[in-house]
């Protein structure tokens, strides 16, 4: 299972959360307003033991019932105007919280759009999404609850306390006693939670990643019988999830052991000594109670610390987690200069000296993986290959040999390591990603529909100047026209990864995509593979004529698609070793005729 950044060990949850204000800046005059409102509403309740102070000591002793119901509809003005100010406060943060959210979720889809094919192919899709949804709720829920209350009730325990001591400084420290022990308390649960929040969050994440493989490789799991190991698999990861929420649970039981029972204990002390005082008339029976409501108002200010800074350690994480990816350094649109690649020699020069027209050139080109370990050879290997304008080329190796690395190379999907690619003399490290994109149509081998419709997905590759006759066109060189017979024709929706389509349909369809926008430059990656004889003696007719207006590379493994190109590469252990036409190379490269003989002999049978 892939596995994401640890947290750093010396993390802040206030710095981390810090990093939500760029998202919350806007909003943050409904916010702040809304936090002033709670902590009037929060202090209006505080004023509600003073009401009962002054009623025991005054209208209930001098058994004035004038001023009872004076005192009681006080407090039930009191209560209401609490309740209506912390409805208020939940109108103002419902709105922009949202859009807070949504805002994040789109920057985050935007920034996935932008960053390179060695990220994606490092993350598991499902850690992706479980932070484009799971974390972003449990950061809408922070700002709309905890991040209010944190200061809400720090407020409301100060203006109490300060009640307390105000109304008997003696009950006031009985009652402040436990203060220290509960701070020391949470400083460890928030130390170790912060840890044990973090796992859960991947965990949820590795499970998510687990049901979605699943949910896409239904066929292989049925086709394989493999349901079974699949659902030990998910009993595993979920268990596991188990476990770490169910120890989540025993350090919050804990914490709220701790701050439930010490507050208690010392609220039952108070009462004790101030009932002992009143009756030694050391103190009035108002201000007892007037002590042990405020006291009591406190409760949920204090029982609710743990429940605070839970989420807000579930918060800081799913912060961390989301600008884990944020921070990941995207494509840029353009790069200039010299390249990426750090070239032999006289590069720069060289390229400088290239006349347009020049077709499609690898200079040197060097490759390896990122993450590869240094010391491992390069995938590619100082290639030098030269495809002219107009022209056709074959790209033929062995299985592992770096075939579709190389075309991944053509539109930067991935960056060369060392050396540099031109576009009719041009190096395509120092144009825009979005023309060198616009410039190169490609097809992969393994193609990939979206759940639109088949117009939809053709017209993809045209960059929005396509029509409807550049549709027609792109599904008959691809011999496509079985879209014509589907419900809604061109406008049926395909479902998600074309799976309602054989491959053969969606590898037609891919190749559609590619042509439809009459690109100068193509780049097909074994287009052919999933087709019927039938079906791709037909593709290749029409595709002649669409690469005799283009400059092309083709990756191929059967002699029928090699016989679309003008000449032939061979490319082997990283290098190319050879190029010519397809007999040359048979007649005179023993490795290419030993590539090409299994298709040969089938033919001949």
């Amino acid at each position: 299972m892939p596995t994401t950044p640890a947290p750093a060990k010396d993390r802040s949850a206030v710095r981390t959360l810090l990093r939500l204000w760029p998202y919350v800046r806007p909003v943050r005059v409904r916010l702040f307003t809304a936090a002033a409102i709670a902590v009037i509403a929060s202090c209006t309740g505080l004023v509600i033991p003073l009401v009962l102070k002054w009623m025991v000591d005054g209208p209930v002793a001098d058994r004035d019932s004038a001023g009872v119901w004076l005192g009681a509809l006080s407090l039930l003005l009191l209560g209401a105007a609490e309740a209506i100010l912390f409805g208020l406060r939940r109108w103002l943060v419902a709105r922009p919280l949202s859009h807070v959210e949504a805002e994040m979720r789109a920057d985050l889809y935007r920034h996935l759009q932008r960053l390179p094919v060695a990220f994606h192919d490092r993350w598991a899709s499902g850690q992706l999404l479980s932070r484009g949804t799971t974390d972003l709720m449990l950061l809408r829920m922070f700002l709309a609850f905890p991040l209010t209350f944190l200061l809400v009730n720090s407020v409301t325990i100060l203006v109490g306390v300060t009640i307390m001591l105000l109304q008997d400084w003696t009950l006031g420290l009985v009652v402040l006693g436990p203060a220290i022990p509960v701070m020391v308390t949470c400083v460890i649960f928030e130390n170790r939670y912060a840890r044990v929040a973090r796992r859960a969050q991947d965990q949820v994440g590795d499970l998510t990643t687990v049901v979605e493989e699943s949910v896409l490789g239904i066929r292989i799991i049925k086709g394989f019988g493999r349901h079974r190991s699949q659902a030990r698999a998910f009993r595993d990861l979920s268990f596991g999830l188990r476990g770490t929420e169910l120890h989540k649970a025993r350090l919050l039981a804990t914490i709220w052991a701790v701050i439930v029972t010490l507050p208690e204990l010392a609220i039952g002390a108070a009462l004790v000594l101030g009932t002992v005082r009143v009756a030694d008339g050391e103190l009035s029976a108002g201000t007892l109670v007037a002590f042990l409501s405020t006291a009591l108002a406190l409760r949920w200010p204090v029982d609710s610390i743990g429940f605070l800074l839970a989420m807000s350690q579930e918060a800081a994480t799913a912060t961390e987690r989301y600008f884990e990816v944020m921070d990941a350094e995207p494509e840029s649109a353009t790069d200039t200069g010299t390249g990426t690649g750090t070239g032999t020699g006289t590069g720069t020069q060289e390229r400088a000296a290239a006349p347009g027209g020049d077709g499609l050139r690898f200079h040197g080109v060097t490759f390896r993986y990122p993450d590869a370990d240094p010391g491992s050879p390069p995938v590619l290997d100082r290639v030098d290959l030269h495809i002219r304008p107009g022209e056709s080329m074959a790209l033929v190796g062995a299985t592992g040999s770096g075939k579709t690395t190389l075309t991944a190379l053509v539109p930067r999907l991935h960056e060369v390591t060392s050396g540099w690619i031109t576009l009719d003399g041009e190096d395509i490290t120092a144009m825009p990603r979005e023309e060198l994109r616009a410039r190169v149509a490609v097809a992969f081998e393994e193609p990939t529909l979206f759940s639109a419709s088949v117009g939809e997905n053709v017209l993809m590759g045209a960059g929005g100047d396509a029509d409807d006759g550049d549709l027609e066109r792109a599904l008959a060189v691809a011999q496509a026209e079985f879209v014509h017979a589907l419900p809604q024709g061109t406008g049926t929706q395909v479902g998600e990864q074309g799976l309602s389509l054989s491959g053969g349909q969606r590898q037609r369809l891919a190749l559609a995509r590619a042509v439809v926008g009459r690109p100068r430059f193509l780049v097909l990656d074994d287009p052919l593979s999933a087709l019927d004889v039938h079906t791709e003696a037909a593709v290749e007719a029409a595709l002649r004529r669409v690469l005799a207006d283009t400059t092309a590379l083709i990756v191929a493994h059967r002699p029928s698609t090699v016989l679309l190109a003008d000449r032939v590469a061979l490319l082997s252990g990283g290098r190319v070793t050879a190029v010519g036409t397809h007999h040359e190379l048979l007649n005179t490269n023993a490795e290419y005729a030993h590539l090409m003989s299994g298709d040969q002999e089938a033919d001949r049978r």
